[in-house]
């Protein structure tokens, strides 16, 4: 990828000293991150311009499209006289290495087809084009056949049609790669009842159709909270895919009375406009379960082929424990009174269904979070979550939900060994787990690994792109803990994530930075919602297996002038 400045000499002539400072400033902050993020190296910059090697086509236009949003992002507000514009060109082709720089026909290309753009635009070849096009939701302008300079053979040039990503402004963000793999989004099932209080009942039909599919090792599918972003808004199918990174979707609705249970369905190719498959299941309620398996294997046979054999989920033999239950999952992970709602709900299930292993997971995970995030009595209730959670692995071993979660709550007890072998049995049994990816990112970062958890963490936010705010968490602390306190600000001032707990971190990410008093502030607002905290109570809770990454976490909120 090579890409330049427009009018560089005209900017360094109205204002020099600002027009080097504003390069210099978008390169650290805009240009250097979308390289890591993609698997590139800058192989040099040159006054106004840079070129820069990727090990992925898709990876390279990516990045380009993410550069130029960004760049149009930081010129709102200037004249137009002081905006910095971007020409950029990329091709695919060999190249010489010689003392880390690039020679050769590759460059000479990708170079040629950055002076033939305009300013804003992307120009790439005919071999790049061929590696993207059913990779990438992009629009392409073929402009043909063109003769390049040193160059034997004349090169098709296409044009990356920008105008649909730039009129959705800052917020947009470039178009994500399609997997390998098929991929899929399971879109919230309308409620067909009259009884809007099946709407629950509708809402776990999604989730539980997410899970089983996400078993199948070869496909790629996108988690719950993501595609409840689209419930009730009737946006265009293809746009949808293309907003998840997905190629097929999958619709449908449910209705649920008189003990029986109607379900429409249909599988969808968001990029061919085609219906792959459809069909209506008309059963009695009781038969449920065998409904939603025999959706998710004619899915995956219709994808990737017949469905290989898996050891069967744990079911729940109570329907009034499976609503329960279905009324749980809506509430953890956000504050300490959904916390208490969900554990009351969940033990009144468990009653109902003593051997019903979702409900002892997600009691065990609610139980952990009351002591480990809102500072909830300890006793009983961390003995108690590592049974439960122990209790939901006896009952269901071969479900990646309940292996994750006797994981983190495993690590946090300091059983690191036991943690690790849990982590990696439930991305083993379904790599589809956006949670577990995120989730572990907590406990490799106390190991002192911090660049493996933002990997791993960026991970689960590749499968569930409208993550809740605890994976911006996670990632803000794996960034806070690599050094990278800007990124870490911009991370942990997410509307997703900003919040009480996330105020803590943040304030150390800006004493880091020098912002004493705008860290102070942040300080004083994590108190008034925790005013039991200390930085030494907090240090001996964590388990962290590095000894300085804690001295590091544990000065940091002292600059922030967290109390002792």
């Amino acid at each position: 990828m090579a890409a330049d400045v427009v009018g560089y000499s005209r900017l360094v002539e109205l204002d020099e000293g600002g027009t080097l400072a504003a390069l210099k400033e978008r390169r650290k902050r805009i240009l250097e991150p979308l390289v890591r993020e993609n698997n590139g190296r800058v192989v040099k910059t040159m006054g106004d311009g840079v070129l820069v090697e990727f090990a992925s086509a898709v990876n390279a236009v990516t990045c380009a499209i993410e550069f130029q949003r960004r760049m149009s992002a930081a010129n709102q507000g200037l004249p137009d006289d002081r905006q910095i514009l971007l020409r950029i060109g990329i091709n695919l082709g060999d190249v010489v290495v010689e003392s880390g720089d690039l020679y050769g026909d590759g460059v000479i290309i990708a170079v040629r087809l950055q002076t033939m753009a305009g300013p804003g635009e992307i120009y790439i070849s005919g071999s790049i084009y061929d590696q993207v096009r059913r990779r990438l939701y992009c629009e392409f302008d073929e402009l043909g056949p063109h003769a390049i300079k040193n160059v034997a053979e004349p090169v098709s040039v296409y044009r990356i049609e920008t105008s649909a990503w730039a009129q959705h402004g800052a917020a947009a963000r470039a178009p994500l790669p399609l997997p390998i793999k098929p991929s899929i989004a399971v879109l919230p099932f309308t409620n067909m009842s009259n009884d809007p209080e099946q709407e629950v009942f509708v809402d776990g039909l999604t989730e539980d159709l997410i899970t089983d599919l996400s078993r199948a090792s070869g496909l790629f599918v996108i988690a719950s909270n993501s595609v409840f972003a689209y419930k009730g808004r009737h946006a265009d199918v293809r746009r949808i895919a293309r907003e998840l990174g997905v190629r097929y979707v999958l619709e449908g609705s449910a209705r649920r009375a008189a003990g029986r249970v109607r379900i429409n369905a249909q599988l969808i190719d968001a990029m061919q406009g085609d219906h792959l498959w459809a069909e209506r299941f008309d059963r009695s309620l009781e038969d449920i379960f065998a409904v939603q398996d025999e959706v998710t294997g004619k899915i995956v046979e219709a994808l990737v082929g017949r469905l290989t054999a898996a050891p069967a989920r744990n079911r729940p033999t109570d329907l009034e424990a499976y609503d329960l239950c279905v009324r749980a999952r809506t509430l953890g992970l956000q504050t300490a009174g959904a916390a208490r709602e969900a554990i009351f709900l969940l033990e009144r299930a468990i009653a109902l269904d003593p051997e019903y292993a979702e409900a002892h997971r997600l009691l065990a995970l609610n139980l952990w979070l009351s002591w480990e995030f809102w500072d909830q009595p300890i006793d009983p209730n961390r003995a108690k979550a590592v049974f439960e959670a122990q209790r939901a692995v006896a009952l269901d071993p071969n479900d990646a939900g309940n292996r994750w979660v006797l994981g983190i709550i495993l690590g946090h007890e300091r059983r690191w060994e036991e943690s690790d072998a849990e982590f990696d049995l439930a991305l083993k049994l379904d790599p589809n787990h956006a949670d577990a990816w995120a989730m572990r990112g907590d406990l490799i970062v106390l190991c002192g690994r911090p660049a493996d958890a933002i990997e791993h963490v960026r991970k689960g936010l590749r499968l569930n792109p409208h993550p809740p705010g605890w994976y911006y968490w996670m990632l803000g602390q794996a960034q806070y803990a690599i050094r990278d306190y800007e990124a870490a600000v911009q991370t942990l001032r997410r509307p997703e994530t900003y919040r009480a707990t996330s105020r803590r971190l943040l304030a150390a990410s800006l004493a880091r930075l020098g912002r004493l008093d705008k860290a102070r502030t942040e300080a004083q607002l994590f108190m008034m919602s925790n005013p039991n905290f200390t930085i030494g109570q907090w240090s001996d809770s964590q388990p962290f297996r590095d000894e300085d990454l804690r001295r590091h976490f544990v000065e940091g909120y002292r600059l922030a002038g967290l109390p002792e």
